[in-house]
Protein backbone atom coordinates (compact mmCIF):
# COMPACT_ATOMS: atom_id res chain seq x y z
CA UNK A 1 0.00 0.00 0.00
CA UNK A 2 1.50 3.29 -1.05
CA UNK A 3 2.18 5.97 1.54
CA UNK A 4 -0.21 8.89 1.38
CA UNK A 5 1.19 12.39 1.14
CA UNK A 6 1.13 14.28 4.43
CA UNK A 7 -0.24 17.84 4.15
CA UNK A 8 1.99 20.78 4.93
CA UNK A 9 2.13 21.63 8.62
CA UNK A 10 1.69 18.00 9.64
CA UNK A 11 4.31 15.43 10.51
CA UNK A 12 4.30 11.75 11.29
CA UNK A 13 5.83 10.87 14.67
CA UNK A 14 5.58 7.34 16.00
CA UNK A 15 3.05 6.36 13.35
CA UNK A 16 0.72 9.21 14.25
CA UNK A 17 0.04 12.45 12.34
CA UNK A 18 0.67 15.49 14.52
CA UNK A 19 -0.52 18.91 13.40
CA UNK A 20 1.98 21.68 13.97
CA UNK A 21 -0.27 24.71 14.37
CA UNK A 22 2.69 27.01 14.94
CA UNK A 23 4.26 26.23 11.56
CA UNK A 24 0.92 26.55 9.69
CA UNK A 25 0.10 29.94 11.25
CA UNK A 26 3.63 31.20 10.61
CA UNK A 27 3.47 30.18 6.96
CA UNK A 28 0.12 31.93 6.48
CA UNK A 29 1.34 35.16 8.04
CA UNK A 30 4.50 35.08 5.95
CA UNK A 31 2.50 34.71 2.72
CA UNK A 32 0.19 37.60 3.62
CA UNK A 33 3.09 39.87 4.45
CA UNK A 34 4.95 39.15 1.25
CA UNK A 35 2.09 39.98 -1.09
CA UNK A 36 2.53 42.95 -3.46
CA UNK A 37 1.19 46.23 -2.19
CA UNK A 38 -1.77 47.49 -4.31
CA UNK A 39 -1.49 51.19 -5.37
CA UNK A 40 -4.28 53.47 -4.11
CA UNK A 41 -7.25 54.37 -6.42
CA UNK A 42 -7.01 57.95 -7.78
CA UNK A 43 -9.98 60.05 -8.96
CA UNK A 44 -9.08 62.42 -11.89
CA UNK A 45 -11.40 64.86 -13.72
CA UNK A 46 -11.95 64.40 -17.46
CA UNK A 47 -10.12 67.61 -18.54
CA UNK A 48 -7.24 67.31 -16.09
CA UNK A 49 -3.95 65.99 -17.21
CA UNK A 50 -3.36 62.43 -16.36
CA UNK A 51 -0.83 62.10 -13.60
CA UNK A 52 2.27 60.05 -14.23
CA UNK A 53 1.78 56.42 -13.51
CA UNK A 54 2.64 55.48 -9.98
CA UNK A 55 5.18 52.73 -9.87
CA UNK A 56 4.38 50.41 -7.05
CA UNK A 57 7.16 50.20 -4.55
CA UNK A 58 9.35 47.15 -4.51
CA UNK A 59 7.79 44.66 -2.15
CA UNK A 60 9.70 44.34 1.11
CA UNK A 61 9.95 40.76 2.22
CA UNK A 62 9.31 40.29 5.91
CA UNK A 63 10.61 36.95 7.01
CA UNK A 64 9.42 35.38 10.20
CA UNK A 65 12.12 33.87 12.36
CA UNK A 66 12.51 30.19 11.58
CA UNK A 67 11.97 27.56 14.20
CA UNK A 68 15.15 26.67 16.04
CA UNK A 69 14.79 23.01 15.22
CA UNK A 70 12.72 21.38 12.52
CA UNK A 71 9.94 19.02 13.40
CA UNK A 72 11.77 16.15 11.71
CA UNK A 73 14.68 16.42 14.15
CA UNK A 74 12.33 15.63 17.02
CA UNK A 75 12.19 12.09 15.68
CA UNK A 76 15.92 11.63 15.03
CA UNK A 77 17.00 8.00 14.67
CA UNK A 78 20.71 8.64 15.15
CA UNK A 79 22.34 6.92 18.10
CA UNK A 80 24.08 9.36 20.45
CA UNK A 81 27.47 8.86 22.14
CA UNK A 82 28.00 5.45 20.59
CA UNK A 83 31.41 4.83 22.17
CA UNK A 84 30.03 5.28 25.68
CA UNK A 85 27.07 3.12 24.71
CA UNK A 86 29.37 0.27 23.65
CA UNK A 87 31.51 0.67 26.78
CA UNK A 88 28.45 0.43 28.99
CA UNK A 89 27.20 -2.68 27.18
CA UNK A 90 30.64 -4.27 27.60
CA UNK A 91 30.66 -3.30 31.28
CA UNK A 92 27.15 -4.70 31.71
CA UNK A 93 28.15 -8.01 30.13
CA UNK A 94 31.17 -8.27 32.43
CA UNK A 95 29.04 -7.32 35.45
CA UNK A 96 26.41 -9.96 34.62
CA UNK A 97 29.14 -12.58 34.19
CA UNK A 98 30.79 -11.56 37.48
CA UNK A 99 27.52 -11.58 39.42
CA UNK A 100 26.65 -14.98 37.96
CA UNK A 101 30.09 -16.38 38.78
CA UNK A 102 30.12 -15.07 42.35
CA UNK A 103 26.55 -16.27 42.91
CA UNK A 104 27.62 -19.73 41.74
CA UNK A 105 30.59 -19.63 44.12
CA UNK A 106 28.28 -18.60 46.96
CA UNK A 107 25.90 -21.50 46.28
CA UNK A 108 28.82 -23.88 45.94
CA UNK A 109 30.25 -22.76 49.26
CA UNK A 110 26.90 -22.97 51.05
CA UNK A 111 26.35 -26.55 49.84
CA UNK A 112 29.75 -27.73 51.01
CA UNK A 113 30.05 -29.90 54.09
CA UNK A 114 31.09 -28.49 57.42
CA UNK A 115 34.05 -26.25 56.55
CA UNK A 116 35.06 -22.80 57.65
CA UNK A 117 34.09 -21.34 54.28
CA UNK A 118 30.64 -22.93 54.26
CA UNK A 119 29.92 -21.76 57.81
CA UNK A 120 30.88 -18.19 56.96
CA UNK A 121 28.73 -18.11 53.84
CA UNK A 122 25.74 -19.67 55.60
CA UNK A 123 26.08 -17.13 58.36
CA UNK A 124 26.18 -14.32 55.81
CA UNK A 125 23.15 -15.77 54.02
CA UNK A 126 21.22 -15.95 57.29
CA UNK A 127 22.20 -12.69 59.00
CA UNK A 128 23.62 -10.40 56.27
CA UNK A 129 21.32 -10.82 53.27
CA UNK A 130 17.78 -10.53 54.81
CA UNK A 131 18.26 -7.03 56.31
CA UNK A 132 19.59 -5.73 52.99
CA UNK A 133 16.68 -7.22 51.04
CA UNK A 134 14.35 -5.62 53.57
CA UNK A 135 16.13 -2.29 53.08
CA UNK A 136 15.63 -2.63 49.31
CA UNK A 137 11.88 -3.09 49.74
CA UNK A 138 11.78 -0.17 52.18
CA UNK A 139 13.70 1.95 49.66
CA UNK A 140 11.11 1.25 46.96
CA UNK A 141 8.27 2.17 49.33
CA UNK A 142 10.02 5.40 50.32
CA UNK A 143 10.62 6.26 46.66
CA UNK A 144 6.88 5.91 45.99
CA UNK A 145 6.09 8.06 49.03
CA UNK A 146 8.54 10.84 48.08
CA UNK A 147 7.36 11.05 44.46
CA UNK A 148 3.67 10.99 45.39
CA UNK A 149 4.18 13.61 48.10
CA UNK A 150 6.02 15.99 45.77
CA UNK A 151 3.26 15.67 43.19
CA UNK A 152 0.56 16.31 45.80
CA UNK A 153 2.17 19.04 47.97
CA UNK A 154 5.18 20.43 46.06
CA UNK A 155 5.48 23.74 47.93
CA UNK A 156 5.41 22.12 51.36
CA UNK A 157 7.68 19.20 50.45
CA UNK A 158 10.67 21.37 49.49
CA UNK A 159 11.21 22.65 53.03
CA UNK A 160 10.04 19.37 54.53
CA UNK A 161 12.66 17.39 52.59
CA UNK A 162 15.50 19.50 53.98
CA UNK A 163 14.37 19.43 57.60
CA UNK A 164 13.40 15.75 57.39
CA UNK A 165 16.92 14.93 56.19
CA UNK A 166 18.32 16.90 59.14
CA UNK A 167 16.24 14.96 61.68
CA UNK A 168 16.52 11.50 60.10
CA UNK A 169 20.29 11.60 59.62
CA UNK A 170 20.71 12.82 63.20
CA UNK A 171 18.55 9.95 64.48
CA UNK A 172 20.52 7.42 62.42
CA UNK A 173 23.82 8.83 63.66
CA UNK A 174 22.73 8.70 67.30
CA UNK A 175 21.54 5.10 66.82
CA UNK A 176 24.90 4.01 65.43
CA UNK A 177 26.71 5.72 68.30
CA UNK A 178 24.50 3.89 70.78
CA UNK A 179 25.78 0.54 69.47
CA UNK A 180 29.21 1.47 70.96
CA UNK A 181 31.36 -0.33 68.40
CA UNK A 182 34.37 1.28 66.69
CA UNK A 183 33.04 1.02 63.14
CA UNK A 184 29.51 2.12 64.04
CA UNK A 185 30.95 5.06 65.99
CA UNK A 186 32.68 6.28 62.83
CA UNK A 187 29.47 5.97 60.83
CA UNK A 188 27.50 7.73 63.55
CA UNK A 189 29.90 10.68 63.65
CA UNK A 190 29.75 11.07 59.86
CA UNK A 191 25.95 11.09 59.91
CA UNK A 192 25.87 13.62 62.75
CA UNK A 193 28.24 15.95 60.91
CA UNK A 194 26.12 15.65 57.78
CA UNK A 195 23.01 16.38 59.84
CA UNK A 196 24.56 19.56 61.23
CA UNK A 197 25.54 20.68 57.73
CA UNK A 198 22.01 20.00 56.50
CA UNK A 199 20.57 22.07 59.33
CA UNK A 200 22.81 25.01 58.42
CA UNK A 201 21.82 24.60 54.78
CA UNK A 202 18.14 24.64 55.76
CA UNK A 203 18.64 27.94 57.59
CA UNK A 204 20.44 29.43 54.59
CA UNK A 205 17.92 28.68 51.78
CA UNK A 206 14.45 29.81 52.97
CA UNK A 207 13.93 32.28 50.11
CA UNK A 208 15.22 29.93 47.46
CA UNK A 209 13.11 27.13 48.96
CA UNK A 210 9.99 29.26 48.49
CA UNK A 211 10.80 29.88 44.83
CA UNK A 212 11.77 26.24 44.32
CA UNK A 213 8.39 25.19 45.70
CA UNK A 214 6.64 27.42 43.15
CA UNK A 215 8.74 25.93 40.36
CA UNK A 216 7.95 22.38 41.49
CA UNK A 217 4.24 23.20 41.62
CA UNK A 218 4.22 24.78 38.16
CA UNK A 219 6.45 22.22 36.46
CA UNK A 220 4.51 19.21 37.77
CA UNK A 221 1.18 20.44 36.37
CA UNK A 222 1.65 18.84 32.89
CA UNK A 223 2.14 15.43 34.54
CA UNK A 224 -1.63 15.26 35.06
CA UNK A 225 -2.10 15.19 31.28
CA UNK A 226 0.07 12.04 31.00
CA UNK A 227 -1.24 9.46 33.49
CA UNK A 228 1.37 6.83 32.66
CA UNK A 229 4.43 9.05 32.63
CA UNK A 230 5.66 7.68 35.97
CA UNK A 231 5.56 4.11 34.65
CA UNK A 232 9.18 4.09 33.38
CA UNK A 233 10.44 5.25 36.78
CA UNK A 234 8.55 2.43 38.49
CA UNK A 235 9.90 -0.05 35.95
CA UNK A 236 13.44 1.16 36.57
CA UNK A 237 12.93 0.75 40.33
CA UNK A 238 11.75 -2.82 39.78
CA UNK A 239 14.78 -3.62 37.63
CA UNK A 240 17.00 -1.96 40.21
CA UNK A 241 15.52 -4.09 42.99
CA UNK A 242 16.11 -7.32 41.03
CA UNK A 243 19.66 -6.36 40.14
CA UNK A 244 20.49 -5.28 43.71
CA UNK A 245 19.11 -8.57 45.07
CA UNK A 246 21.38 -10.57 42.76
CA UNK A 247 24.25 -8.21 43.49
CA UNK A 248 23.94 -8.67 47.27
CA UNK A 249 23.94 -12.45 46.90
CA UNK A 250 27.00 -12.24 44.67
CA UNK A 251 28.85 -10.26 47.35
CA UNK A 252 28.67 -13.34 49.60
CA UNK A 253 30.64 -15.30 47.03
CA UNK A 254 33.02 -12.38 46.43
CA UNK A 255 33.99 -12.38 50.12
CA UNK A 256 35.77 -15.71 49.59
CA UNK A 257 37.39 -14.73 46.28
CA UNK A 258 40.87 -13.33 45.68
CA UNK A 259 41.39 -9.76 46.95
CA UNK A 260 37.88 -9.33 48.43
CA UNK A 261 38.17 -5.55 49.08
CA UNK A 262 39.17 -4.79 45.49
CA UNK A 263 36.53 -7.15 44.08
CA UNK A 264 33.74 -5.68 46.18
CA UNK A 265 34.86 -2.14 45.33
CA UNK A 266 34.59 -2.97 41.62
CA UNK A 267 31.10 -4.39 42.20
CA UNK A 268 30.07 -1.23 44.06
CA UNK A 269 31.30 1.05 41.25
CA UNK A 270 29.46 -1.09 38.70
CA UNK A 271 26.25 -0.91 40.74
CA UNK A 272 26.53 2.88 41.07
CA UNK A 273 26.91 3.38 37.32
CA UNK A 274 24.11 0.95 36.49
CA UNK A 275 21.69 2.54 38.96
CA UNK A 276 22.53 6.01 37.67
CA UNK A 277 21.88 4.88 34.10
CA UNK A 278 18.50 3.47 35.17
CA UNK A 279 17.65 6.82 36.74
CA UNK A 280 18.65 8.77 33.65
CA UNK A 281 16.64 6.49 31.36
CA UNK A 282 13.58 7.44 33.39
CA UNK A 283 14.77 11.06 33.28
CA UNK A 284 15.05 11.03 29.48
CA UNK A 285 11.62 9.46 29.07
CA UNK A 286 9.91 12.10 31.19
CA UNK A 287 12.00 14.89 29.63
CA UNK A 288 10.90 14.01 26.10
CA UNK A 289 7.21 13.83 27.03
CA UNK A 290 7.20 17.12 28.95
CA UNK A 291 9.58 19.00 26.62
CA UNK A 292 7.53 18.25 23.49
CA UNK A 293 4.42 19.34 25.34
CA UNK A 294 6.05 22.69 26.21
CA UNK A 295 7.75 23.29 22.86
CA UNK A 296 5.19 21.96 20.36
CA UNK A 297 2.02 21.27 22.34
CA UNK A 298 2.35 17.58 21.44
CA UNK A 299 1.13 14.66 23.51
CA UNK A 300 3.98 12.27 22.89
CA UNK A 301 3.56 8.53 23.29
CA UNK A 302 5.19 7.45 26.56
CA UNK A 303 6.12 3.98 25.32
CA UNK A 304 7.79 5.45 22.24
CA UNK A 305 9.73 7.91 24.43
CA UNK A 306 10.88 5.10 26.71
CA UNK A 307 12.06 3.04 23.74
CA UNK A 308 14.13 5.99 22.50
CA UNK A 309 15.63 6.57 25.94
CA UNK A 310 16.55 2.89 26.33
CA UNK A 311 18.08 2.56 22.86
CA UNK A 312 18.90 5.63 20.77
CA UNK A 313 19.73 7.97 23.66
CA UNK A 314 21.19 5.34 26.00
CA UNK A 315 24.76 6.32 25.15
CA UNK A 316 24.13 9.88 26.30
CA UNK A 317 22.49 8.57 29.48
CA UNK A 318 25.60 6.46 30.17
CA UNK A 319 27.97 9.36 29.55
CA UNK A 320 25.91 11.74 31.66
CA UNK A 321 25.72 9.16 34.44
CA UNK A 322 29.51 9.09 34.58
CA UNK A 323 30.28 12.80 34.47
CA UNK A 324 27.33 14.76 35.90
CA UNK A 325 27.69 13.49 39.51
CA UNK A 326 31.46 14.01 39.36
CA UNK A 327 31.18 17.52 37.92
CA UNK A 328 28.51 18.50 40.44
CA UNK A 329 30.58 17.19 43.37
CA UNK A 330 33.75 18.99 42.23
CA UNK A 331 31.75 22.16 41.68
CA UNK A 332 30.45 22.03 45.26
CA UNK A 333 34.00 21.52 46.55
CA UNK A 334 35.22 24.50 44.52
CA UNK A 335 32.48 26.70 45.96
CA UNK A 336 33.31 25.50 49.45
CA UNK A 337 36.92 26.54 48.94
CA UNK A 338 35.69 29.88 47.65
CA UNK A 339 33.79 30.40 50.90
CA UNK A 340 36.62 29.30 53.19
CA UNK A 341 39.51 31.18 51.60
CA UNK A 342 39.22 34.06 54.12
CA UNK A 343 42.16 36.47 54.20
CA UNK A 344 44.70 34.04 52.75
CA UNK A 345 45.67 35.25 49.27
CA UNK A 346 47.00 31.82 48.29
CA UNK A 347 43.70 30.15 49.17
CA UNK A 348 41.94 33.02 47.45
CA UNK A 349 43.81 32.37 44.19
CA UNK A 350 43.39 28.60 44.39
CA UNK A 351 39.69 28.84 45.19
CA UNK A 352 38.94 31.19 42.32
CA UNK A 353 41.07 29.16 39.92
CA UNK A 354 39.22 25.95 40.85
CA UNK A 355 35.86 27.70 40.60
CA UNK A 356 36.61 29.13 37.15
CA UNK A 357 37.82 25.76 35.90
CA UNK A 358 34.69 24.02 37.15
CA UNK A 359 32.46 26.71 35.67
CA UNK A 360 34.13 26.16 32.29
CA UNK A 361 33.73 22.39 32.53
CA UNK A 362 30.11 22.80 33.60
CA UNK A 363 29.27 24.33 30.22
CA UNK A 364 30.28 21.08 28.54
CA UNK A 365 28.59 18.71 30.98
CA UNK A 366 25.52 19.47 33.10
CA UNK A 367 22.23 17.90 34.11
CA UNK A 368 20.20 20.34 31.96
CA UNK A 369 21.52 18.54 28.88
CA UNK A 370 19.06 15.66 29.30
CA UNK A 371 16.22 17.88 28.05
CA UNK A 372 17.82 18.46 24.64
CA UNK A 373 19.07 14.88 24.49
CA UNK A 374 15.50 13.66 24.88
CA UNK A 375 13.83 16.28 22.69
CA UNK A 376 16.31 16.69 19.82
CA UNK A 377 18.48 13.58 20.01
CA UNK A 378 21.71 15.51 20.61
CA UNK A 379 24.86 14.11 22.15
CA UNK A 380 25.63 14.83 25.78
CA UNK A 381 28.29 17.51 25.19
CA UNK A 382 26.34 19.22 22.38
CA UNK A 383 23.18 19.22 24.49
CA UNK A 384 25.07 20.69 27.46
CA UNK A 385 26.41 23.50 25.28
CA UNK A 386 23.04 24.24 23.68
CA UNK A 387 21.12 24.38 26.97
CA UNK A 388 23.73 26.55 28.66
CA UNK A 389 23.78 28.78 25.59
CA UNK A 390 20.03 29.27 25.95
CA UNK A 391 20.47 30.28 29.59
CA UNK A 392 23.23 32.66 28.57
CA UNK A 393 21.10 34.38 25.90
CA UNK A 394 18.16 34.79 28.28
CA UNK A 395 20.33 35.99 31.18
CA UNK A 396 19.32 33.00 33.30
CA UNK A 397 22.75 31.71 34.36
CA UNK A 398 22.51 32.98 37.91
CA UNK A 399 18.92 31.76 38.22
CA UNK A 400 19.65 28.17 37.21
CA UNK A 401 22.95 28.30 39.07
CA UNK A 402 21.08 29.00 42.31
CA UNK A 403 18.41 26.36 41.68
CA UNK A 404 18.20 23.83 44.52
CA UNK A 405 16.22 21.10 42.75
CA UNK A 406 19.16 18.70 42.52
CA UNK A 407 19.99 19.38 46.18
CA UNK A 408 16.42 18.64 47.25
CA UNK A 409 16.38 15.36 45.29
CA UNK A 410 19.77 14.45 46.76
CA UNK A 411 18.52 15.08 50.30
CA UNK A 412 15.45 12.91 49.73
CA UNK A 413 17.80 10.08 48.75
CA UNK A 414 19.92 10.63 51.85
CA UNK A 415 16.80 10.63 54.03
CA UNK A 416 15.67 7.31 52.58
CA UNK A 417 19.15 5.88 53.02
CA UNK A 418 19.22 6.97 56.67
CA UNK A 419 15.80 5.38 57.29
CA UNK A 420 17.09 2.16 55.75
CA UNK A 421 20.09 2.37 58.09
CA UNK A 422 17.81 2.67 61.11
CA UNK A 423 15.76 -0.31 59.92
CA UNK A 424 18.59 -2.65 58.92
CA UNK A 425 21.06 -1.70 61.67
CA UNK A 426 18.49 -2.35 64.39
CA UNK A 427 17.65 -5.72 62.84
CA UNK A 428 21.28 -6.78 62.41
CA UNK A 429 22.41 -5.59 65.84
CA UNK A 430 19.76 -7.78 67.46
CA UNK A 431 20.74 -10.88 65.46
CA UNK A 432 24.45 -10.65 64.56
CA UNK A 433 26.31 -7.56 65.77
CA UNK A 434 29.39 -8.22 63.69
CA UNK A 435 27.56 -7.34 60.46
CA UNK A 436 25.95 -4.15 61.78
CA UNK A 437 28.17 -1.59 60.02
CA UNK A 438 28.52 -3.43 56.70
CA UNK A 439 24.76 -3.97 56.54
CA UNK A 440 24.22 -0.29 57.41
CA UNK A 441 26.50 0.85 54.58
CA UNK A 442 24.84 -1.32 51.95
CA UNK A 443 21.35 -0.44 53.23
CA UNK A 444 22.09 3.28 53.01
CA UNK A 445 23.44 2.85 49.51
CA UNK A 446 20.41 0.84 48.37
CA UNK A 447 17.85 3.20 49.91
CA UNK A 448 19.57 6.21 48.35
CA UNK A 449 19.65 4.70 44.87
CA UNK A 450 16.00 3.62 44.93
CA UNK A 451 14.78 7.05 45.94
CA UNK A 452 16.92 8.84 43.36
CA UNK A 453 15.39 6.66 40.63
CA UNK A 454 11.90 7.49 41.88
CA UNK A 455 12.64 11.22 42.07
CA UNK A 456 13.72 11.29 38.42
CA UNK A 457 10.22 12.43 37.44
CA UNK A 458 10.07 15.68 39.50
CA UNK A 459 13.66 16.56 38.64
CA UNK A 460 13.05 16.06 34.91
CA UNK A 461 9.90 18.20 35.03
CA UNK A 462 11.78 21.09 36.66
CA UNK A 463 14.62 20.83 34.13
CA UNK A 464 12.12 20.96 31.25
CA UNK A 465 10.45 23.99 32.83
CA UNK A 466 13.71 25.98 32.86
CA UNK A 467 15.10 24.86 29.50
CA UNK A 468 11.84 25.19 27.56
CA UNK A 469 11.24 28.64 29.04
CA UNK A 470 14.72 29.71 27.92
CA UNK A 471 13.93 28.41 24.43
CA UNK A 472 10.53 30.11 24.14
CA UNK A 473 9.79 32.61 26.94
CA UNK A 474 6.62 33.85 25.20
CA UNK A 475 4.93 30.45 25.30
CA UNK A 476 1.45 30.30 26.78
CA UNK A 477 2.55 27.48 29.11
CA UNK A 478 4.69 29.81 31.24
CA UNK A 479 3.57 32.43 33.72
CA UNK A 480 5.48 35.18 35.53
CA UNK A 481 7.33 32.83 37.91
CA UNK A 482 10.71 33.02 36.18
CA UNK A 483 10.54 36.70 35.02
CA UNK A 484 9.71 37.86 38.55
CA UNK A 485 12.60 35.87 39.97
CA UNK A 486 14.99 37.26 37.35
CA UNK A 487 13.89 40.79 38.21
CA UNK A 488 14.60 40.17 41.90
CA UNK A 489 18.02 38.75 41.12
CA UNK A 490 18.94 41.78 39.00
CA UNK A 491 17.67 44.13 41.69
CA UNK A 492 19.71 42.30 44.33
CA UNK A 493 22.79 42.53 42.10
CA UNK A 494 22.34 46.30 41.78
CA UNK A 495 22.02 46.57 45.57
CA UNK A 496 25.27 44.69 46.11
CA UNK A 497 23.76 41.38 47.22
CA UNK A 498 24.30 37.94 45.70
CA UNK A 499 21.99 34.95 45.64
CA UNK A 500 24.70 32.29 45.57
CA UNK A 501 27.80 32.08 47.79
CA UNK A 502 30.39 32.81 45.14
CA UNK A 503 32.20 35.42 47.23
CA UNK A 504 32.99 35.68 50.90
CA UNK A 505 30.86 37.78 53.18
CA UNK A 506 33.41 40.52 53.77
CA UNK A 507 33.34 41.60 50.12
CA UNK A 508 29.56 41.58 50.03
CA UNK A 509 29.34 43.75 53.13
CA UNK A 510 31.90 46.18 51.78
CA UNK A 511 29.64 46.86 48.79
CA UNK A 512 26.39 47.12 50.76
Amino acid sequence: MENQAVPAGEVKIGGEVVVDSVQRDTTTVSRLRTQLQVPPIQVVSRDAAAPPPVTPPFPQLVQTPPLQTSIASLNSRKYTNRITFLIFLLHLAIAVAAVGFFSFKAVQGILEHETGKSRRERRALKFWLPPIEGASLLGIILAFVWQTSFRAWPVFMVSFAVWACFLITMAAGILLLCFSMPDTDVGGVILLLFSIGTGLYACWIPRRATFSGRVFAKSLQPVQKFPGVNGPAYLMMGLGFLWISLWCFAVIGALEFYYPPLTIFALVVSLMWTAEVLRNVANLTVSRVIALYYLRGMKCNIQFSFQRAASINLGSACLGSLFVPTIEALRIIARGLNLLEGEDEFLFSCAHCCLRVMESIFRYGNSWAFVHIAAYGKGFVAASQSTWGLFNRQGMEELVDSDITSSICFLTGVSSGALCVIFSASWTFSTHRRYTMTVSLVAFFVGYLMTRIGMALPQACVACFYVCYAENPASQFFDSTIPERLAKIREASRDGLVSTPRFVLRRVLSRA
